[in-house]
């Protein structure tokens, strides 16, 4: 799509003349005019009637007695053929002149804008040649301003033959509600080629992006100096060999069980200690069969302004299904599932060649030591209510209400090399489970271990598997996946790809923060996050609130904020992550190998955690967030397509500037909400502009807005004027900005915009329509925009109110 300063080119069409010119009105572009009426039959019968007429003349004798008025009646007709052409001609030159007066109108507004914003200087970075031709390929709202709105998501959420989910399916008298269905079809059989390549090309959400961006870095070829960048991508690779690892089978996992002292399912068991099994799982693994473990604030010490932080001992994940009991206040095993669960053992156990006559006892004591456990479980609402989150004791304390575990032990083994002593403070979240846990365990232990059964042994063999099932081959992530279903809860499988990136991610954090540091603008980020903020803090002060000292209130908290990039204080430098993975081994065919390490890696980074005064910045992170009063932006959001130092700064503040923007109002909105009307008046306003553009408006059964979905609306309608009031600033500031595809800075913003509204947030499911729609309710004000975005076959656009 070829762009031009002038915002918007008539489009004309020639139609067959014996259409009525009354009837054909003023016609959207091409590309989503709904199929041209066919001609009326019984105009073509009086065409045909006219063509014979001559010829009956001739051979009939009363025929040629009525030839003067036959003449006649020709020359009546070839004046009311050159009647209708003048009126032709006279409607059409009306028809041009009033597009040369919008076209005049546009190009005024165009150069407003770039009088007001200096010469638009073309962007030839190849980030920018990058971006314009993604725009080329998608909707624009100045050209397509009837149905831009309809098509920025891909059609798939509105489209009423869509088997899933649409926003607003049921909601009487919705424009996507299944009685607009016919006029959905026709379009779409229309424009189904055009819809596909929007689909494509649209900006997917925030944490798709970073997962890009990263695979983007693994898989380039650019040779780092680094070694451990370059184990990074060799782990990334191998995650990839997927043939390696079908070839590979259940050997890796069968050999690391010999390198525990075997297990009883084959009859090779060296009946090793408990404890000191454990504690290897725990610290070479990162497998906590019988509890978790991880490191946090006390959030009693939190309030008093203290950050240490503390080991904190929660009930494990267990492998059975279990469902909470209302009436005993008790866990139990799902009745329904046990069938299921059996076989997923019995099937776990075939692929790792246990005898089929004796694999029934060990599958047998594992789900009965399993069901034990699960009663003493209890779901994190209930434990709230009594109060057993967060409590604390020692270690020696803990020892002498669950005997079983050697805690000491296996806490100095996980945090090493932290110097913990019995005098030490934990945290339990469950304990209620940890002592009914020792309990268990010691009677088992007792009963069984002396005999050749091992099932606590056994028990954490198959936990250890969980573990690692992810470098296994396909059978086992096929098995656990038969069971999900049998629960209802198959989830969708991602991409190798992005599956690959999350688990070089866990190992390799501290490499991927490195490079991603490395390629963030900082300067730029920083810069445009305290201009979001500065303009959001002008928008505080344009609320009606409820009085002078609720604005004061919200104030008071919105200035004592520090907003800023979330980085690491201390960067790691190339030379101390070799260093640190020096004795790291990376093999290109040996994926599970290369898992387990990474399992090991991920435990040390958690345990370092305990000695860190300030908060490690999540890499994976793509919102902003509050922490003491400082507000944090991650690095993660800052990156192409979203963002890039060489885009244009229209381009920046229309996407990075509105998601900032929006971040902040959510965070904000409690407040907000409760101290002023106008977050549900901006939403009716926005709706109702909504309902009249899509032909809504009027209708009966038309719903009223919930509160969650005005919010939305507000929150959404105010970043953009937020982000658009930012930009307009820096203009002032520093007028020289650059421009693609020849668009006026305005425009650019707007249309930047219009790409990224797939941001999937919580929030998302609020949204009552799509996003972009926002550059309509915008534009209703003329001072905005290049020019306003009027659908010249819906009249009732041209009494739109500003919100």
């Amino acid at each position: 799509m070829s762009e031009t300063p002038i915002e918007l080119e008539p489009q004309l069409s020639v139609q067959p003349s014996s259409q009525p010119e009354s009837g054909r009105g003023l016609q959207p572009p091409p590309l989503f005019q709904l199929p041209l009426p066919t001609q009326d039959p019984s105009d073509t019968h009086q065409q045909t009637q006219l063509q014979l007429e001559p010829q009956l003349s001739e051979s009939n004798p009363e025929h040629q007695q009525q030839a003067k008025p036959v003449w006649i009646n020709r020359r009546r007709l070839i004046l009311l053929l050159l009647g209708f052409s003048l009126c032709s001609a006279i409607l059409g030159l009306d028809y041009y002149m009033y597009y040369n007066h919008q076209n005049s109108n546009i190009q005024a507004g165009t150069t407003q804008h770039n009088t007001t914003t200096h010469t638009v200087t073309p962007c030839l970075s190849p980030a920018c040649q990058w971006a314009s031709a993604r725009l080329s390929i998608s909707a624009d709202p100045f050209t397509q301003p009837c149905d831009y709105f309809l098509f920025t998501c891909g059609s798939d959420i509105l489209s009423p033959d869509n088997g899933g989910r649409q926003r607003g399916q049921g909601i009487p008298g919705h424009p996507q509600n299944r009685k607009e269905k016919a006029v959905w079809t026709e379009r779409r059989g229309q424009s189904k080629e055009r819809e596909d390549g929007l689909r494509k090309e649209k900006i997917p959400d925030r944490k798709t992006v970073l997962l890009q961006y990263f695979r983007e870095i693994l898989e380039s070829n650019n040779t780092s100096g680094s070694t451990a960048v370059q184990k990074a991508k060799g782990f990334y690779h191998s995650c990839l060999d997927t043939k390696s690892i079908e070839t590979a089978g259940a050997e890796p996992f069968l050999a690391l069980i010999q390198k525990l002292g075997g297990w009883a399912v084959s009859g090779q068991w060296n009946r090793t200690d408990f404890n000191s099994t454990l504690r290897l799982l725990m610290r070479d693994y990162a497998s906590f069969p019988f509890f978790n473990l991880y490191v946090g604030k006390d959030p009693n010490e939190i309030a008093r302004g203290t950050t240490r932080r503390y080991i904190q001992i929660d009930q494990p994940d267990l492998l059975i299904p279990i469902e909470w009991n209302s009436k005993t206040l008790k866990s139990q095993a799902k009745t329904r599932t046990l069938r299921p669960f059996l076989a997923l053992c019995e099937r776990y156990l075939a692929l790792l060649g246990a005898p089929p006559d004796s694999s029934m006892i060990h599958v047998g004591t594992f789900i009965s030591l399993s069901s034990e456990l699960a009663v003493a479980a209890a779901p994190l609402h209930f434990r709230l209510s009594k109060g057993h989150l967060h409590q604390r004791m020692t270690i020696r304390e803990l020892q002498k209400q669950a005997p079983a575990i050697d805690w000491l032990g296996c806490l100095q083994a996980v945090f090493h090399p932290l110097p913990l002593i019995e005098d030490d403070h934990v945290l339990l979240h469950n304990s209620p489970y940890i002592v009914q846990m020792s309990r268990i365990i010691g009677k088992w232990l007792n009963k069984h271990e002396p005999s050749s059964s091992g099932p606590v042994h056994t028990f954490m063999v198959l936990s250890l598997l969980h573990t690692l099932m992810p470098a296994l081959d396909s059978r086992f992530s096929e098995t656990a996946k038969n069971l999900s279903m049998a629960l209802g809860e198959a989830e969708e499988v991602a991409d190798r790809w992005k599956h690959c990136v999350l688990e070089t991610e866990r190992g390799f954090d501290l490499v991927l923060t490195h490079l991603l540091s490395k390629r963030t603008a900082h300067r730029e980020a920083e810069e445009i996050i305290q201009n979001i903020f500065n303009s959001f803090k002008s928008k505080l002060h344009e609320l009606k609130w409820t009085d002078q000292k609720s604005l004061q209130f919200v104030m008071k908290k919105v200035q004592s904020l520090i907003p800023r990039l979330w980085t690491t204080k201390e960067n790691s430098s190339e030379a101390e992550l070799d260093l640190l993975f020096s004795k790291v081994t990376v093999g290109t065919n040996s994926f599970f190998s290369n898992y387990a390490q990474s399992l090991s890696l991920w435990q040390k980074r958690r345990s370092q955690l305990l000695t860190e005064n300030a908060e490690a910045a999540d890499i994976l992170s793509v919102t902003s967030f509050l922490l003491g009063d400082e507000l944090l932006f991650p690095m993660g959001m800052f990156i192409p397509p979203l963002f890039h130092p060489t885009y244009p700064r229209a381009m920046n503040y229309g996407v990075m500037g509105f998601l900032i923007a929006k971040d902040i109002l959510h965070l904000i909105l409690p407040d907000v909400y409760s101290q002023s009307e106008m977050v549900r008046a901006v939403g009716e306003c926005v709706w109702a502009q909504y309902l009249t553009v899509t032909d809504q408006a009027g209708r009966g059964g038309v719903f009223s807005l919930a509160a969650a979905q005005q919010q939305e609306l507000w929150v959404q309608y105010s970043a953009l004027q937020i982000a658009l009031q930012a930009y307009h600033q820096s203009l002032k500031n520093h007028p020289n900005d650059t421009s693609i595809s020849g668009l006026s800075h305005t425009r650019l913003f707007l249309t930047s915009f219009s790409q990224v509204n797939c941001d999937s947030d919580p929030y998302r499911k609020f949204m009552p329509l799509e996003p972009s729609f926002l550059i309509t309710v915008i534009c209703a004000k003329s001072d905005q925009c290049p020019t306003s975005l009027q659908c010249l076959n819906k009249t009732q656009q041209h009494s739109l109110q500003t919100c």
